[in-house]
């Protein structure tokens, strides 16, 4: 899988590249991250990205150009090295919310990339020629693309094929089957008077499974109704599920 990240803050991804899983998953090549900084492709000696906004208003507005001379040279680079340019999708609270299907779409694509905006906003003219989608991390601001990016980065190196030490747990997490995980115990058995389950004690492979669902329904119906619901209309419950939430 293939990101490339344009970016003012290109050290931030360290993070991704160097740490944990995801920095693991760079080093075996199985994730490439390409950093491209707009202040690289500016012609005039101060770098300048952003001006003041047309009309007023507070704060900055990042410019068109600078933009899309970075992605003139990203996409020249893809074409000399025979790469297929993924879709550009710019970081912005108007976006549609990101979701593990959303991260599993992004995998499938095999290259991708994220336009990391900061300031005010980005010119919209920048936006209606070069951008495909736009992708948030929900109803919130932060400072600018880089941090929602990494995680949107993140939620798709975990289902890259061997990627995780696990093949199961990426098919395990929260949200894969539309429902919250499972609670997970380990050892001590017996902690500050708190014992594990009996029936994960046991063995017994079934049961576990069994307990497993029916905590994650549970978990899911407390927590958050509104996926029960989201699961029940694509089809993800099944009998045996409908029946267990009726005795809740």
């Amino acid at each position: 899988m293939r990101f490339d990240v344009v970016t003012l803050f290109p050290e931030m991804f360290s993070a991704l590249t160097q740490w944990g899983i995801t920095g693991r998953a760079c080093e075996q090549g199985l994730a490439n991250i390409h950093l491209w900084n707009p202040r690289d492709y500016c012609s005039d000696p101060r770098k300048t990205v952003d001006d003041r906004a047309y009309g007023g208003g507070p704060g900055m507005v990042m410019m068109a150009k600078p933009l899309e001379d970075t992605i003139s040279a990203l996409k020249a680079a893809h074409h000399s090295q025979n790469v297929v340019s993924g879709p550009v999708c710019l970081l912005a609270p108007q976006g549609e919310v990101f979701s593990q299907k959303i991260a599993t779409d992004i995998l499938s694509c095999g290259n991708f990339i994220f336009i990391c905006g900061r300031y005010e906003a980005v010119d919209q003219r920048f936006v209606d020629r070069n951008v495909d989608l736009q992708l948030s991390i929900g109803d919130f601001v932060v400072s600018g693309g880089e941090l929602p990016a990494m995680t949107m980065m993140d939620a798709v190196i975990r289902l890259i094929p061997g990627a995780l030490g696990d093949g199961e747990s990426a098919v395990q997490d929260s949200f894969i089957n539309g429902l919250l995980d499972h609670p997970h115990y380990t050892r001590p058995e017996i902690y500050e008077n708190l014992s594990v389950p009996d029936v994960l004690l046991g063995g017994h492979h079934a049961k576990i499974t069994d307990w497993r669902r029916q905590k994650s329904l549970e978990l899911t119906l407390r927590l958050r109704p509104d996926l029960i619901k989201s699961a029940r209309a694509n089809g993800l419950l099944s009998k045996e599920d409908e029946q267990f939430l009726r005795t809740l």
